[in-house]
This record gives structure tokens, C-alpha cells and sequence, in this order.
């Protein structure tokens, strides 16, 4: 919750600027977009199986289960049937594999950020709350934000530089 309450604070800049809280919530997630994606992309195959402890995902699994999260929470703001949370996570074993459904996923979220401020207003089940789809973009971005923090530490494990930490071009 605290999250949410921090994603809004900054995001109201935006939402000056736009007028529209699903545009505000659009570019939270795009940002953390980017940096997941370059960093799948940056992260060499080997270290797809790393995990720093034995208790947590490998970054391969993290990847996978960003992509297909992000796939259940758009599905809820765009009417279509909810895949499983862990669909991709079980499924795609490659780095390939992986990038590509993160890109898919990407794709597909892109056109839940697309909708409008009054289609976002209806409400829907998340985990068994009633939310707004407005809340269940929120969280899709907040939830990226936090696993975007993982793949940070896994990278720093490796001595990467993460994306949002390299200079701007």
C-alpha cells in the first residue's frame, strides 16, 4: 500500500500535465518497462539460472514471472480471460523464450495503458477485492517496481550495472 501511496506522490507531475490518472499510471509503468526489458536483454544466458540464494527465483523465473503477471493484471483491465499468474514462469526456460514473452506482455499491457480514465473507473476482482481497473494498473506497475528492485541486486551480484543506474545518453 505504501507503494501505491509512493507511485502516486510521483506521479503527480504527471497527471498535471495529462489530466488523466491512467496516463499518470501509463508512464510509472512504461519506465519500469524499459529498465526490466534492457535488463533482460543485457543479462547473459549463464546467468538466467543464477539465483543469489536457494530460497528465491532464478532471474530467468523473475523475468518470467514479471511477463506473465503483467499479462494476468492487463487481462483484468481489458475484459480478456486471466492466464495463470505463473504460466510463463513455468514454461519458458530460455533466455530467448523469456525476452520474447516479456515483450509480449509489454505489448500486450500497452494496450491496457492505452484505455481511458472512464473505462478505468469500473471495478474488478483482484485477488478477491473489489478494485478499480485504475488500482489494477497501479499495481501492475508497482509490482514491476519491486521485482525491478530483484533483478537490481541480482545484477549488482554479478557486477552489472543496472539500466536506471547507468549515465543518460
Amino acid at each position: 500500500m505504501r507503494s501505491l501511496l509512493l507511485l502516486a506522490l510521483a506521479s503527480a507531475p504527471a497527471f498535471a500535465q495529462s489530466n488523466s490518472a491512467t496516463a499518470a499510471a501509463r508512464l510509472l509503468w512504461e519506465s519500469n518497462r524499459g529498465f526490466i526489458s534492457a535488463s533482460a536483454t543485457d543479462m547473459p544466458e549463464n546467468l538466467y539460472a543464477y539465483r543469489p540464494t536457494p530460497e528465491v527465483r532464478t532471474f530467468g523465473e523473475l523475468i518470467g514471472h514479471v511477463a506473465g503477471s503483467q499479462n494476468m493484471f492487463c487481462a483484468m483491465v481489458l475484459g480478456d480471460k486471466q492466464p495463470a499468474e505463473d504460466a510463463i514462469e513455468k514454461t519458458a526456460k530460455t533466455k530467448a523464450a523469456l525476452v520474447d514473452a516479456l515483450k509480449k506482455s509489454n505489448d500486450y499491457c500497452a494496450k491496457a495503458y492505452a484505455t481511458t480514465d472512464a473505462a478505468n473507473a469500473a471495478m474488478v476482482d483482484l485477488f478477491g477485492q473489489q478494485r478499480s481497473k485504475l488500482y489494477t494498473l497501479l499495481m501492475n506497475a508497482s509490482h514491476n517496481s519491486e521485482h525491478y528492485g530483484n533483478i537490481v541486486t541480482y545484477m549488482r551480484m554479478n557486477k552489472m550495472v543496472p539500466p536506471s543506474s547507468r549515465p543518460s545518453r
